[in-house]
């Protein structure tokens, strides 16, 4: 069955319930004992059954969370000998099959992606520059000497995903479908090194805000001025699993204190903003945008780079150059860009005891809403996308 005809059956926004599903390890010592389900075996009744209507869902409560998990993923696995990813299929979300002596579990051979589908002004489901996260994990794959999924295997997977879980896109202007693949050396290990055989999972969340305040709520930031994030020649640009548990201890004493979150400074000389801990950083001075340079350190973001790309298209001045703390504090403006924040203003900024307030308390700053502003028109198709960034899927 087609894209088109899957999600042209499927009425939206409604909710299915999660399937109970057990999945079971089969015999086998030398590779991963996979889920091997007949092909198309997610079934219309299981796709169509105990939907939950659009009315009964309070759609503006959502937060960044699993509360409502879409009931099916997509998977595939690759042997790493002969290199060769296997078709994938869909089937219900439900735990993965894995030995502990998995190398992910043991080594951290693991990197993902997160993208977003939205319903548009147009009445499509649509994503928003998939190519750039299939490029993005093809990198990081290769850097943690993991076998990188097709570009093609990827966009379909993640097509998939969202076709097959159209009832939980939220209507347009209330969150969005939250899209995560999910690449693990799944394979057993005794001895550090790569894993045996892979596997490539793909689910999806339906999502709100990330930050509690709101979508564009300015956020308080500390400047972190213990721990760095990442240093040079190190995995800071690769969207690495390792990358995130490490920030928590910053960011949940940065949170006790009333912070929404923390920025880092560089490792070599404790001067320069690097990122927050999910997302990257831009400062503001008239009409000159400044954010920190990709050198291996910080994660080339797809909203980075689009945002780049859209304020100088507006006009904007936009310079990847090194930022210092004092050029932050006397900025006009401080914003924040990702996929799950958008674009964030930044309310204030504190270091060393100091604090910078960004213009009105509760009030998003001027450059950062109209990119806001611009950006969320080009996903949700409200404004023409003369960047053919726009992907429809159906």
């Amino acid at each position: 069955m087609s894209l088109a005809t899957q999600c042209s059956q499927l009425p939206a926004p409604m909710l299915l319930q999660r399937p109970s599903t057990r999945l079971h390890l089969g015999s086998g010592a030398t590779r991963l004992a996979t889920h091997k389900p007949q092909r198309g075996h997610v079934t219309r009744a299981q796709l169509t059954a105990e939907r939950q209507p659009a009315a009964e869902v309070d759609w503006d409560s959502l937060g960044f969370g699993l509360t409502r998990t879409g009931s099916t993923m997509w998977m595939a696995t690759c042997d790493a000998q002969d290199k060769q990813w296997s078709n994938g299929e869909l089937q219900p979300y439900g735990p993965l099959p894995m030995y502990p002596s998995a190398q992910s579990l043991n080594y951290g051979q693991a990197v993902f992606e997160g993208m977003k589908a939205q319903r548009s002004a147009q009445g499509r489901v649509v994503l928003f520059r998939p190519d750039c996260n299939a490029q993005r994990m093809h990198e990081g794959a290769e850097r943690l000497s993991m076998v990188p999924p097709p570009e093609d295997l990827f966009l379909d997977a993640v097509k998939q995903t969202v076709a097959a879980n159209i009832d939980f896109v939220p209507p347009q202007g209330k969150g969005s479908l939250y899209v995560r693949p999910l690449l693990i050396g799944s394979g057993p290990i005794l001895g550090l090194g790569p894993a045996p055989s892979y596997t490539l999972v793909v689910y999806c969340a339906s999502v709100g805000s990330y930050f509690k305040g709101g979508q564009l709520t300015p956020i308080d930031l500390l400047v972190e001025e213990r721990f760095h994030r990442s240093a040079p020649g190190g995995m800071g640009g690769t969207k690495c699993a390792g990358n995130y548990s490490p920030v928590l201890v910053t960011q949940l004493a940065a949170k006790k204190e009333g912070y929404s979150d923390v920025v880092y400074l560089d490792a070599k000389t404790d001067t320069f903003l690097e990122e927050v801990s999910s997302c990257n950083i831009f400062v503001v001075k008239g009409k000159t945008i400044r954010t920190p340079p990709l050198q291996g350190t910080i994660l080339p973001g797809v909203t980075r780079r689009s945002v780049i790309e859209l304020a100088r298209s507006r006009g904007y001045t936009v310079e990847e150059v090194p930022v210092t703390v004092e050029e932050a504090m006397q900025s006009d403006e401080v914003f924040t860009t990702g996929t799950a924040v958008v674009v964030s203003p930044v309310g204030s900024l504190t270091y060393q005891g100091k604090r910078k307030q960004y213009g009105e308390p509760g009030q998003p700053s001027p450059v950062a809403l109209e990119l806001y502003d611009q950006l969320t028109g080009l996903q949700q198709e409200r404004y023409p996308d003369p960047f053919g960034w726009v992907l429809p899927v159906c």
